[in-house]
């Protein structure tokens, strides 16, 4: 198992598409919103037009990982990302993690997006565990992450200083047989956030 094939993956309110150097423009713009700019982490390196174009363009034939572009299904868009990343295969596990820029917003579209990737990642790929790390004032994200059955498993307490005030993390993570029961609709598979199976 590995995330060499880069499939289309089609919902009701995004496609999720592989990324081609063409989208760096357009991910160049979402990365320097005011918003996902707040709620997602210094990249660890200066990000120019030219960084992106080499990024967004190498991202399919990486076999280590799961890059796709969340688009609009209307028009195709590009709206955002998703991403497995950080495999580690004698685990099955990996982590996730989106940015969605602000005309994705408010429209389920995030939502959407990660139940897609996820069901992708536990249906198709066989992994067992999928984590992710969010800052502890991202409410949006974690209310997305929790609706679609990510389960918290602790606070990385004041790990950044950000804006004038220390930050949290928080750790979430959900699992092959929780995903099997309710397939990102945990209210409705009999889970909540509170307790797993």
């Amino acid at each position: 198992m590995d995330f060499s094939a880069k499939p289309v993956l089609t919902g009701d309110r995004t496609v999720l598409r592989p990324f081609t150097e063409a989208d760096a423009d357009r991910m160049w713009e979402i990365i320097n919103d005011s918003e996902v700019e707040h709620f997602t982490g210094s990249p660890g390196r200066e990000l120019t037009p030219e960084v992106l174009r080499d990024w967004y363009g190498s991202r399919s034939a990486r076999p280590d990982r799961l890059d796709l572009a969340v688009t609009d299904p209307a028009d195709g868009e590009l709206l955002g990302e998703v991403v497995l990343n950080e495999w580690v295969p004698e685990e099955r596990s990996c982590t996730f993690r989106t940015l969605i820029g602000a005309r994705g917003r408010g429209r389920g579209v995030g939502t959407e997006a990660t139940r897609l990737i996820v069901g992708y990642g536990f249906e198709e790929l066989g992994l067992h565990r999928i984590g992710l790390e969010a800052y502890g004032y991202n409410h949006r994200a974690l209310r997305v992450y929790e609706k679609v059955g990510f389960v918290t498993e602790g606070v990385r307490r004041e790990v950044e200083w950000r804006d004038g005030a220390w930050v949290d993390e928080v750790l979430m993570a959900v699992l092959d047989h929780e995903w099997a029961v309710h397939r990102g609709h945990p209210r409705a598979g009999g889970l909540t956030h509170s307790h797993t199976p």
